[in-house]
């Protein structure tokens, strides 16, 4: 199959011909709706999504019933990588953030390909590395850095996965986000709209100054893509 016939994810469109065939015949095409929750801590994770668009947050969950989320998977990706390669139950939820669509394929489909080829299973492991990456970086980040720089790290971090200035966003996923409260998040969020870097209402946000967020933000963001970039490429949505 012709690279242009692939669905667009970067995890797929980065596979060889004879990879990519082992999953194409298992490959569905499911909804992601937002809030959706597509696994809780301690299920077993069935299927492994690959989106096309959208953004799926992986999340903890602590004690107080606080949710904090350590990573975000996007067009660029596939979510389940370290799954299809060992346990089925994960240790973390996983939400849509941003509202988009998927392919879909079972883990025991994903896991017996793998079984067959060496660079399909090299494929989902430096995958996997790329969501680790970023839960490491979000643990220093949330520790280390303020509000305010770490809600225009998510929010360049959104940008690129959905490949779109515009996005959509409730308070209480913003706080889940960079692991706030909600008054906080509409204090910072009304910080950035004073600056003009961020139009913001109503949970509709539009970055109208990417340089000035850039320079807000702290230096996991640069980080983070750097590393990503050197494990499985700048990603479709790259200018």
């Amino acid at each position: 199959m012709d690279l242009a016939a692939r669905p667009p994810n970067g995890f797929l469109s980065s596979l060889s011909e004879s990879d990519f065939e082992l999953i194409r015949p298992h490959l569905l095409t499911a909804e992601l709706v937002q809030d959706a929750v597509l696994v809780e801590v301690g299920e077993i994770l069935k299927h492994a999504y690959l989106p096309h668009k959208g953004v799926i947050s992986i999340v903890v969950k602590l004690g107080k019933g606080e949710n904090v989320q350590i990573a975000m998977v996007g067009r660029d990706s596939i979510f389940g990588a370290f799954t299809a390669l060992g346990d089925s139950t994960p240790m973390n939820a996983a939400v849509v953030l941003v509202p988009g669509v998927a392919s879909t394929i079972e883990l025991e489909l994903l896991r017996a390909a793998a079984e067959q080829s060496a660079t399909l299973r090299a494929a989902l492991v430096r995958h996997g590395l790329a969501v680790y990456i970023q839960i490491q970086q979000t643990a220093g980040c949330n520790a280390s850095h303020s509000v305010e720089s770490r809600l225009a790290r998510c929010l360049l971090q959104m940008r690129d996965l959905s490949c779109s200035d515009k996005l959509f966003l409730r308070q209480e996923s913003m706080a889940r986000m960079i692991g706030a409260r909600r008054n906080s998040v509409s204090l910072v969020a009304h910080t950035l709209q004073q600056a003009n870097f961020i139009h913001y209402s109503r949970g509709h946000i539009e970055i109208t100054n990417l340089d000035g967020l850039t320079r807000t933000s702290c230096e996991c963001y640069a980080t983070v893509k750097m590393r990503y970039t050197r494990l499985i490429g700048p990603g479709p949505c790259a200018a």
